[in-house]
């Protein structure tokens, strides 16, 4: 199959959770040996308008991000010289939404629309371009409801999850890591301090935590400890590789979810499938709980007080490095996903 990809931004230029969510897409696309031509703004130098790399043909579509107005006025003829089954746009920014609707016009063939949601905003021109694909595909059911209360019709959105190699974590062998696990970038929105307080609540009993992260709120967090008297069972481990991260995971018996904000918590989702007990802090514009819900190694807790309960309470379940329960979320599951709904839009269309 012949899919083309929309994307102004590549994960060439910025590495940002939207480009590496269409970027995991392409390269199981790649993967299982189909035709991947990504439409773009040129992040190569030189006078050459296409280039190849790992497999995937980029279409310079205009040279440099500062040329959008030309991106978008070249788009939908540079789509039809392309010839694609399938247009698989992002979603930012709405207007590349527009021109690759009059891409898949001029095509003939159906646009999917990946909206990942992390920097979405209810605009006229977002507005718009929710009702320009034939489907539209979301990370979390949050997601889906943020499309929804804009203007897109709930019947055309799929939520596809993340997706996460799982034999890459059978092949990792377990780390040393502590009883309890927290990761992610040491932010204004990792909401650390609820994780924290939760264990100081617990100081009578017996643990070890690793955080995983860095950012700039880190040394603000360490202070945290000191100051909570919890600082030598605490271990601030900074940036790791997915190996490292998996690796702690594996060793690990609980991971801990408190950020206040989360289109989709990849790495809650490593650390489930490394077999670690869930507790996720539920906030309103996170998806988290969305992991654990209805799952027996799962807990969501709305308080520092219940965070620390079901901290003990996840004591009680057996250690794994590893739960089968998310063979679905491995990366030929969710593959098989997007290939039906390319199957499913082009029989709408009449080409299959």
């Amino acid at each position: 199959m012949r899919i083309a990809f929309v994307s102004f931004e590549t994960i060439h230029h910025r590495d940002s959770e939207t480009n590496e969510r269409l970027w995991g897409v392409i390269d199981l696309l790649c993967e299982r040996g189909h035709e991947v031509h990504v439409c773009c703004a040129q992040f190569w130098a030189g006078e050459k308008t296409t280039v190849e790399r790992d497999d995937v043909v980029y279409h310079g579509v205009s040279v440099g991000l500062e040329a959008r107005r030309s991106f978008l006025c070249r788009l939908p003829f540079v789509l039809r010289s392309i010839g694609p089954d399938v247009i698989h746009a992002g979603a930012t920014p709405p207007s590349q939404v527009l021109a690759a609707s009059t891409g898949s016009t001029l095509c003939r063939v159906p646009l999917l629309v990946e909206w990942y949601g992390d920097d979405l905003e209810d605009d006229r021109l977002t507005r718009w371009a929710t009702g320009r694909p034939d489907r539209i595909v979301t990370p979390s059911r949050l997601v889906r409801t943020w499309i929804r209360e804009i203007g897109a019709d709930g019947d055309l959105i799929d939520v596809v999850p993340n997706h996460v190699d799982l034999e890459l974590i059978k092949e990792t062998p377990p780390g040393d890591a502590a009883d309890i696990v927290y990761a992610r970038r040491l932010d204004d929105g990792a909401n650390l301090e609820s994780f924290l307080l939760a264990l100081a609540e617990l100081r009578d009993r017996d643990w070890q935590a690793t955080i995983i992260g860095d950012g700039p709120q880190r040394g603000m967090y360490e202070d945290l400890t000191r100051d909570l008297r919890i600082e030598d069972r605490i271990t601030f481990v900074g940036d790791a590789t997915l190996e490292e991260r998996i690796a702690a995971y594996r060793s690990a018996h609980v991971f801990v979810q408190t950020a206040e904000f989360s289109v989709f918590p990849t790495e809650l989702l490593w650390a489930l499938a490394c077999g670690c007990v869930g507790i996720v802090e539920y906030h309103a514009n996170s998806s988290a709980h969305e992991l654990v819900e209805g799952r027996k190694r799962g807990f969501r807790t709305t308080s520092e007080q219940e965070l620390a309960d079901a901290i003990l309470d996840a004591g009680d379940l057996e250690y794994r490095d590893v739960d089968d329960a998310f063979e679905p979320f491995g990366r030929r599951p969710i593959l098989e996903r997007y290939l039906q709904t390319y199957r499913d839009l082009q029989q709408e269309y009449g080409l299959l």
